[in-house]
């Protein structure tokens, strides 16, 4: 006896409560297995697949690419009876897009779909491009040179239009909603660095298969921080401040769609090894695409670093619902006066520190921040 299973979206993290979908892996009437990945969605954290919960046939689509759901709304439906539906039980919008995309997705490669998605070409318009790849089918070259192909003088736009991929849309309203729920302050402290610098070059010298770094010592460093001032390492939730035992650092990792937030779970717990093997693999794993969703859920506070870019200062905003984060300015020379009055070429870095004037003032993001430089230019150490 056959059934039909409505499939909706599930909550994909604590404080996600929409996705967009990016594409589907299914068209109607094709056969789906237990757990088999149906479609893929994106929020501003993640993509993620969203498996079959029964094995059937795929009757009706009722979410399109780039439409964007609450949790809990339908996705689609699946008959567990094994003839395939009629094409006419599918739903209106859902018929539109059949008849003028799935036979085409079928030919392209997800790779070449996110392009057309990113450079804004309607799959209606794929035929108006060349296609060079085997067998006639259309590659991420064709794309590229199609959009860039020189244009009569006459025709030549003076502006382009790129609509947002979903990620980025969904990046753009949480910033939003960050910015403009929680009043931002920030703080800036210049650190030596010197030492840290020394130590991990001694460090390289040992061939190590743990690759030590900058991001690795501060990141200890705010675990350790957090301990004399734990308000920072909270969320608020209505009047009420939560404050949380485990330091969940997220590491702020750049991407082609955006930026991506691997989160180190009980940082506070890690030795710096452990802390620098971690950043290796989550950074890995994202830039190959491979975060799961429990990769970037339940952060307690972020650290960001776009020093590696040449940028000296910056002020990052806060990551909702977290109250605080990091920011780490470019490594630069100086001469400076040292303690014993004589000269020296110092290693220096800014850092900055927003957090959210809701919950804590000023002067404890002062001592947080003095106790963080603090941190940086004693604790040096490999333990």
């Amino acid at each position: 006896m056959s059934e039909e299973i409505k499939i909706t979206l599930p909550k994909l993290g604590e404080s996600i409560v929409s996705a967009t979908v990016v594409q589907w892996f299914k068209k109607v009437g094709d056969r789906v297995a237990l757990d088999e990945p149906l479609l893929e969605v994106s929020t501003d954290k993640v993509n993620s697949e969203i498996p079959s919960p029964v094995a059937g046939v795929l009757q009706q689509i009722l979410a399109l690419a780039d439409q964007e759901l609450q949790v809990g709304e339908a996705l689609a439906v699946v008959s567990t009876n094994v003839a395939a539906p009629a094409m006419a039980a599918v739903s209106a919008p859902a018929q539109a897009f059949i008849s003028s995309s799935s036979e085409q997705e079928d030919f392209l490669s997800p790779s070449v779909m996110r392009l057309l998605r990113e450079k804004g070409i309607a799959l209606s318009d794929i035929d108006k491009i060349p296609h060079t790849g085997q067998g006639g089918r259309l590659t991420k070259k064709d794309v590229e040179e199609y959009k860039t192909k020189p244009q009569c003088p006459m025709a030549l736009a003076s502006t382009e239009r790129v609509k947002m991929t979903p990620m980025r849309k969904a990046i753009a309203d949480n910033m939003v909603k960050s910015f403009y729920e929680a009043p931002h302050a920030t703080l800036i402290t210049e650190v030596d660095v010197t030492k840290i610098l020394k130590v991990i070059q001694e460090h390289k010298k040992q061939q190590s298969t743990v690759k030590i770094t900058i991001t690795a010592f501060v990141a200890r460093a705010i675990a350790r921080a957090l301990k004399a001032y734990p308000l920072i390492n909270s969320s608020l939730d209505g009047d009420t401040i939560v404050m949380k035992r485990f330091v969940n650092l997220g590491v702020a990792v750049s991407v082609d769609q955006g930026l991506m937030v691997p989160v180190i779970k009980n940082c506070q717990q890690k030795n710096l090894s452990e802390i620098a093997q971690q950043i290796s693999d989550l950074a890995e794993k994202t830039r190959n695409h491979r975060l799961v969703p429990e990769d970037v859920q339940d952060g307690s506070i972020t650290l960001t670093n776009f020093g590696m870019t040449g940028t000296m200062i910056g002020v990052p905003i806060i990551r909702y619902p977290e109250v605080a984060i990091v920011g780490l300015g470019a490594i630069t020379k100086k001469v400076a006066a040292m303690p014993d009055d004589s000269i020296a070429i110092r290693s220096v870095m800014m850092v900055s520190f927003t957090f959210d004037h809701r919950v804590l003032d000023g002067i404890y993001g002062c001592g947080f921040l003095s106790e963080l430089k603090k941190h940086l230019e004693e604790d040096v150490s490999l333990d």
